[in-house]
């Protein structure tokens, strides 16, 4: 879950800035963004915010928005995998109208983007290209669907290790199965470290979004100094969190506090 919750997260400070609209509902007058492309049946985690939402109204209602909720489950989530921890910035703000239209604008980057792509998706967002590498090996943990790194396995192409391609196809067959699950770290799928970024080095990231990051071009420095210093990488990645926690966020009188995270008040 863990994977899922930064995803999560992610999916929602890319669209509209921090402000949990990715948590809204379909109503006449919304256009969730759950159902949206990038997002619909693979963004989750939406019952883990809820319930947190539940329990917090408990004790201190109308006063934690959900988006401080989800800032803070990501932290955790990350400590709990292993990963980096970080001083959450709170008093963010829930917005009271969500886009479903922006979540499928390019506003979100594709699996399919190439490395200049990314950049300029991450930089639109007030983060450097050190940062979305960062952010992506975030991608140490987690899995892709079948769809998603299908036509990287069956390519044929140089930037892919045979050897990895092979295995990967027995759980991705060349047409259907689409919704199969790969982990996108196959070394150490559970365990938030720096491997994503020796399995680029290895040909054998999973998307053709992650290989980009080590294809001769001007990230290839960064995965480097991920590969030969894990303490460097979570320390970059605890601080883009922070940074991206902080896009476009509601504060003052903007938005609302949501007593329930899937509706406005």
């Amino acid at each position: 879950m863990a994977a899922s919750l930064i995803r999560l997260h992610f999916h929602d400070c890319f669209v509209q800035g921090c402000d949990a609209s990715i948590l809204l509902d379909e109503t006449s007058s919304i256009q969730s963004e759950k159902t949206a492309g990038p997002n619909d049946k693979s963004v989750r985690g939406y019952e883990v915010i809820d319930n947190a939402k539940a329990e917090v109204e408990k004790v201190c209602p109308g006063i934690v928005s959900c988006a401080d909720i989800i800032a803070v489950a990501v932290r955790d989530a990350s400590e709990y995998v292993g990963g980096p921890s970080w001083t959450v910035k709170l008093g963010r703000r829930d917005s009271t109208t969500a886009s479903r239209s922006l979540a499928e604008s390019g506003q979100l980057p594709s699996f399919l983007d190439g490395v200049d792509r990314l950049i300029s998706v991450f930089q639109n967002k007030g983060l450097s290209a050190r940062d979305m590498v960062a952010l992506s090996g975030s991608h140490t943990i987690g899995q892709a669907q079948c769809f998603t790194f299908r036509q990287r396995i069956y390519d044929n192409t140089s930037d892919i290790d045979a050897g990895f391609a092979s295995t990967r196809k027995r759980g991705c067959p060349s047409s259907g199965s689409d919704r199969n699950l790969a982990p996108l770290d196959l070394v150490t799928p559970d365990s938030f470290d720096n491997n994503y970024f020796k399995n680029l080095q290895q040909k054998k990231g999973l998307l053709h979004s992650d290989q980009v990051l080590f294809s001769g071009g001007s990230t290839d420095s960064i995965v480097n100094d991920y590969s030969r210093n894990p303490s460097t990488f979570k320390n970059d990645f605890a601080s883009a969190m922070i940074k991206m926690g902080d896009i476009d966020v509601l504060t003052g009188s903007a938005g609302q506090i949501r007593r329930i995270c899937s509706a406005v008040n």
